[in-house]
């Protein structure tokens, strides 16, 4: 079965999906080739559920996202990361540092934000959720601003 990709409209920008079967495995702001995910592709207009999803997350329902199956590949404390990141409520923050304990070794502070910026699953792996102890939103790959729009959407603001 090929793997399906779409791209999805946002207030932030094109979404790109790209999915095996019914499990997202990729999500970005960049581009469809950015995926990297050879030639068994099949563009299609929408991915069952994921794309219903997706839109009810930017139309308001934020919690919607919750409902997407995810699989990414990655060593064992970037997998912990990204399971402990989508255990992070809508609407909250959690510190890299807290990241790192959630994961399961509290020094690796600079581990989980690599986990951060290789996550290939925006939005629903929520790494725009993970900011500075202090709470100053740090860095986001697809730009601070879209970061904080995400959050402001999800009333953290």
């Amino acid at each position: 079965m090929p793997l399906l990709v779409t791209t999805f409209k946002t207030p932030i920008g094109n979404l790109n999906l790209l999915a095996n079967d019914q499990i997202l495995i990729g999500a970005n702001l960049s581009t469809i080739g950015a995926f990297k995910a050879g030639k068994d592709v099949q563009v299609v207009k929408s991915i069952p559920v994921i794309s219903d999803l997706i839109k009810d997350y930017f139309d308001g329902d934020i919690n919607a996202i919750n409902g997407i199956k995810v699989s990414q590949p990655g060593a064992a404390f970037s997998q912990a990361s990204w399971k402990a990141m989508r255990k992070i409520a809508a609407g909250k923050t959690l510190s890299y540092s807290e990241l790192a304990r959630r994961a399961g070794s509290p020094a690796a502070v600079r581990a989980a934000g690599s986990a951060c910026a290789n996550n290939a699953i925006m939005l629903v792996v929520p790494c725009h959720r993970v900011v500075k102890t202090g709470g100053a939103l740090g860095n986001y790959a697809y730009g601070v601003s879209k970061k904080e729009w995400l959050l402001r959407h999800e009333g953290y603001f």
